[in-house]
């Protein structure tokens, strides 16, 4: 597997990327064009954004991510989607990885990722998160199959919650990772954590 920067002037991976957007989350993109245009918008060529797809050695792209700067330090990861026949297998965490490699290298601080409960996956799933949404987020724990545990396991902390921002009951969940050192402290790449994704 290759992971190459994923660009306009590849529109037959751009396609790919947006079908299996709309394929993964459907919730966030009910049509393949809104998919399509998202795509669009993450793979726009410029420094305040950035796009890596994992290439197999069919030249198919079996997974993506994308990183959004919103702040001097801090960019966004958004999305991060992986085909569902090749989930589980390590591409995720290497996308994120290459990721973190290429914003660090830009001086990015911090990397952040908003990860939906619409469904109930997780113990903020379906509750009234006010008044102590903080002291639901330190609590929080997952029922089943849900992002968070990915992020958890490769080096991401869980930062606060968006209650209702989806819906009544339907948090944000906002975790984030620190990717240079301080003094002291290791790096992002010298955190391990199971490599699946």
């Amino acid at each position: 597997m290759d992971i190459v920067d994923l660009t306009p002037d590849r529109p037959d991976r751009l396609e790919q990327a947006a079908r299996m957007l709309h394929d993964a989350l459907p919730q966030g993109w009910p049509t393949l064009e809104a998919a399509r245009a998202e795509v669009c918008e993450v793979c726009a060529v410029g420094p305040e954004r950035l796009a890596r797809a994992a290439i197999d050695r069919t030249g198919a792209v079996v997974g993506w991510i994308g990183a959004i700067r919103r702040y001097s330090h801090a960019w966004e990861l958004h999305p991060l989607v992986v085909r569902q026949d090749r989930q589980r297998r390590g591409i995720g965490t290497s996308l994120v990885r290459d990721l973190e490699r290429l914003l660090a290298a830009r001086g990015c601080l911090t990397l952040f990722v908003g990860s939906d409960d619409e469904t109930g996956e997780t113990s903020v799933g379906g509750m009234e998160l006010y008044p102590d949404v903080l002291g639901h987020a330190a609590r929080l724990t997952v029922h089943g199959s849900h992002p968070v545990d990915f992020y958890r396991r490769i080096g991401f902390a869980i930062v606060g919650l968006f209650p209702d921002a989806n819906g009544p009951g339907r948090p944000d969940i906002w975790l984030a990772k620190r990717l240079e050192a301080r003094a002291g402290e290791p790096a992002a790449s010298a955190v391990r954590g199971r490599d699946e994704g």
